[in-house]
């Protein structure tokens, strides 16, 4: 198949035409079991027939109206939100890059109207940390690979390491407006974050009245077995970011803020030309009602035990990964010394063995599959795995 696109993907070898929960087909009918999950997107696996049944629904009533006007569909998606988070106001976009510009440009904009003719601008992220590919968000994100390319990129950010609790209260000054942290650090090999650092960011951001946002587009809609990863610690955010799973693959994001801060979005200083799309926030409203269940959530925590234990077994048996990490059914296997560097050998061979999983740089391979996952496909995903595992070592 000739390939129209721009060259920035490199597309796997497969054609996915067709999928169902957990299962995809490609052109050439041979089936695949998705631990992958379209990278933590699709969260209640693939063709839902409820989230179907909203987006048909809803097609037949209203698709674009602008945000000259406010929707049903929003508005109700916005509520199931404020009323089960820290939050009492939600701004609406299309991406996670796009749910952390928002929050940059937020905290900018607070520090503007609250602390005039201060400089108070900086904004504190981590090395290795992943916020969006906008030059804003790609800036934020710790990651040089991602950014060099881009230069000159916008100042004001500084950079220090993941889980030191001495490197951010060092950091943290009156000159600082924001602090962003990732609660497990995905695209950097799936590293959660520690208490400590959490509630260190929190002790400095109070100090310098500073913002502290989260960046949940990955954790977020119960990836972890909460509904926001952040639930698990005392912590109290400023701002959280959410998209990915929101939408289990329409594409929406979302700002979550308090209305102290939210109220310096005045009007026209901020917008989306497609954020709050009545066909995403009706999809949204299905999804939410799924995921944020006792039932959906136990099944996360439950399948998320048994896919690490397996992980560890197919470990102990094949010494190729050091370590298994993770929460939830957002886990990284790390590649052991032996194997080092080569995670997305293994990814291939899985491919070839009908399985998708990801990886996350070039050491962890990484597991995100939906939150509704089965024993059968569970199971059935590990034995490919294993076949993967058997063929990886003997190259």
């Amino acid at each position: 198949m000739h390939n129209y696109l721009t060259p920035n993907f490199s597309f796997a070898p497969m054609l996915p035409i067709r999928a169902e929960g957990s299962r995809v087909w490609d052109d050439n009918g041979q089936e695949y079991i998705d631990l992958a999950g379209g990278i933590a997107v699709n969260a209640l696996g693939h063709c839902h027939p409820l989230l179907i049944n909203a987006l048909m629904e809803q097609a037949h009533k209203l698709w674009h109206i602008s945000n000259i006007y406010t929707t049903q569909p929003a508005q109700n998606l916005a509520e199931r939100l404020v009323k089960h988070t820290f939050a009492e106001q939600v701004f609406f976009c299309n991406s996670g890059a796009e749910a952390n510009e928002a929050a940059f440009k937020l905290a900018r904009k607070y520090a503007r109207d609250h602390f005039p003719d201060t400089g108070k601008h900086e904004i504190i992220a981590c090395i290795n940390g992943f916020h969006g590919r906008t030059l804003f968000t790609v800036s934020v994100g710790g990651q040089p690979k991602y950014s060099n390319d881009f230069a000159p990129l916008p100042a004001g950010i500084r950079h220090i390491p993941f889980n030191d609790v001495a490197a951010i209260d060092a950091a943290v000054n009156d000159k600082t407006c924001a602090v962003v942290i990732e609660p497990i650090q995905g695209e950097s090999g799936v590293l959660p974050v520690t208490e400590a650092f959490l509630q260190a960011a929190r002790r400095a951001c109070d100090r310098h009245q500073a913002l502290l946002i989260l960046d949940e587009v990955q954790t977020g809609m119960g990836r972890t077995g909460k509904l926001f990863a952040h639930q698990y610690y005392d912590i109290r955010p400023d701002i959280v970011s959410a998209a990915k799973a929101l939408g289990c693959g329409i594409p929406i994001g979302a700002m979550l803020t308090t209305e102290g801060v939210g109220r310096s979005f005045t009007p026209g200083s901020h917008g989306s030309t497609f954020g709050g799309n009545p066909l995403a926030c009706a999809v949204g409203c299905a999804a939410f009602d799924i995921i944020n269940t006792p039932e959906t959530l136990q099944n996360v925590l439950r399948q998320g035990e048994k896919l690490k234990k397996g992980l560890q077994e197919l470990s102990d048996a094949s010494g190729v990964f050091a370590q298994v990490r993770g929460q939830g059914l957002l886990l990284g296997c790390v590649m052991s010394d032996k194997y080092k560097g080569r995670a997305a050998q293994l990814m291939q061979l899985a491919l070839q063995h009908g399985l998708l999983v990801l990886v996350a740089g070039n050491n962890v391979l990484r597991f995100a599959p939906s939150l509704l996952l089965t024993d059968t496909d569970l199971q059935t995903g590990l034995q490919r795995l294993k076949a993967a595992i058997k063929a990886f070592v003997h190259i």
